[in-house]
């Protein structure tokens, strides 16, 4: 029995696995099978909130890679797949939304007891995950692949949008499963074949998606799944038969990614990090927002590249929303990711862990006055968990308020006009997310359209769900989702002819 049909027969017959028995893997997946990895290398899985080992998975080495880009390569240049229509790849990925949705549940429970997000949290996640498939597999009504122009004198161009190859898909851990989705369907819908190399931590949900992709009956090596560390990901990105980088992560990495591309004059798309601004522009009640900025800040404890870390508020205001929000936090109960009274698990690992309380440490050295949180819970002797913290009267040149955290920490800044709190939202080497809360809505009009980020909100929020996602400067190049997304997996080619048969 392949690992896929055991996948199925369990689950089909309970909504999902306890999440005290996610699986351990001992292959990869390759060329359209579960193939032997070369080495005895393996990834361990640690429960950020019991600390104790949970699963093992193999650790993919340079030579996994070369084999799953070969894969790739065949598929794309002799395989089916690019041959297609676009209406059949489309109605390949509504099989494979099938066959993850068959899987939620074990996803969900798996992705929490490895990431140490709450159930509920992680059941959203990735039911929303569905969408995004069944968006990429719609795309084609939307979209000409060949479209005619005139030229000149009578004489017309054909312009073909054609798929671009082999693609290196690398995702972070937070969100792994909708990350890659978000990343490889609108790449299989334009016709291109990847290879998706997954992170260290939570590789545990993402061979579930396998499974799901082996079930789907997608043709051999149009998706291969490699769980591996920051050597394998490089290995991938300088592979020789790789035509396209897509990545989501850190900007450092994405830096050294860029450097790597650049070399080499690779296409490459980037979704890095944040330090998105809430400008609370008006006399807006705090009870129209706060319901909605402390998930902004604080969901999924943090871990998001698109959360609402800073807040800016009139200064006038600011002792009011600070103790909004000291008294809505202190509503959100920390705890074991299980208990489905949490509302914020762990951190991933003891390091984020140990990152997040140097920046609370930072900022009490800067000066700025920690309102709530700041410590670990203290009735909770293990697992790397960290209080939802704020801090108030915190200058926007502080380093937080400049440096993405990815922790549940929000800083406050006073500003004196809206015209400067322009100038501090768009204040950052960042401009991934953000959002304006005003009952003026016309005026709150004229600020979103002045913030220099990606996306924005007016007394709304979103994480990464509307598409096209992507951010300004160093927030990363490029969009996915949506036609934007689409067009950035294909290369355009002019096709002239002289009319003469």
């Amino acid at each position: 029995m392949t690992e896929a049909t055991r996948s199925q027969v369990e689950v089909r017959g309970r909504q999902a696995l306890e999440p005290t028995e996610i699986r351990s893997f001992s292959k990869l997946f390759i060329g359209g099978e579960w193939a032997e990895p070369t080495s005895e290398a393996l990834l361990a899985v640690v429960s950020p909130s019991t600390e104790q080992l949970i699963a093992e998975v193999p650790a993919a080495q340079n030579a996994d890679v070369d084999l799953a880009v070969a894969a790739a390569r065949v598929a794309f240049d002799t395989g089916p797949w690019p041959r297609l229509t676009a209406s059949a790849r489309g109605a390949h990925l509504l099989r494979l939304r099938d066959e993850i949705a068959i899987r939620v549940g074990e996803m969900a429970a798996s992705f929490s007891a490895e990431i140490g997000a709450p159930m509920a949290l992680a059941t959203a996640f990735h039911e929303g995950a569905l969408g995004l498939v069944v968006s990429a597999a719609e795309l084609h009504e939307r979209f000409s692949f060949e479209e005619q122009r005139d030229w000149e004198a009578g004489r017309t161009v054909q312009i073909l949008h054609e798929p671009v190859g082999v693609v290196a898909t690398i995702i972070p851990w937070n969100v792994p499963v909708s990350t890659c989705l978000a990343k490889i369907c609108p790449a299989l819908a334009a016709g291109c074949t990847t290879v998706v190399k997954s992170a260290e931590e939570g590789p545990v949900s993402m061979m579930l998606l396998a499974e799901a992709i082996e079930a789907a009956g997608l043709p051999p090596g149009v998706v291969n799944v490699l769980p591996g560390d920051r050597q394998a990901g490089e290995h991938l990105v300088t592979h020789p038969d790789v035509d396209k980088i897509t990545f989501t992560g850190s900007t450092a990495a994405g830096k050294r990614i860029m450097g790597l591309c650049a070399e080499r004059v690779r296409n490459v798309t980037l979704e890095l990090g944040g330090k998105s601004a809430a400008i609370i522009a008006d006399e807006i009640p705090l009870d129209d927002v706060l319901p909605t900025l402390v998930p902004a800040g604080i969901l999924h404890s943090g871990q998001i590249c698109a959360a609402l870390t800073r807040v800016l508020v009139p200064r006038e205001r600011q002792d009011e929303l600070v103790d909004g929000l000291r008294a809505a936090i202190a509503g959100w109960k920390v705890g074991d990711p299980l208990d489905p009274e949490t509302a914020l698990g762990p951190l991933v690992s003891e390091r984020q862990r140990d990152r997040v309380e140097t920046y609370i440490r930072v900022g009490q050295e800067e000066g700025a006055r920690l309102v709530i949180g700041g410590g670990r819970p203290i009735d909770l002797d293990r697992g790397w968990y960290v209080e939802p913290t704020v801090f108030a009267d915190v200058d926007n040149g502080a380093r937080i308020a400049r440096e993405e955290i990815f922790g549940p920490v929000i800083a406050v800044i006073p500003f004196d006009s809206l015209e400067q709190a322009v100038q501090m939202a768009n204040d950052s080497v960042y401009g991934l997310s953000g959002a304006v809360f005003a009952l003026d809505a016309e005026m709150a009009d004229r600020l979103a359209r002045r913030v220099r980020t990606g996306q924005i909100g007016i007394n709304t929020w979103d994480t990464c769900g509307v598409q096209p996602f992507g951010g300004y400067k160093q927030s990363g190049l490029g969009r996915e989702g949506g036609i934007e997304g689409l067009r950035s997996y294909t290369e355009t080619k002019v096709m002239m002819s002289d009319g003469v048969a």
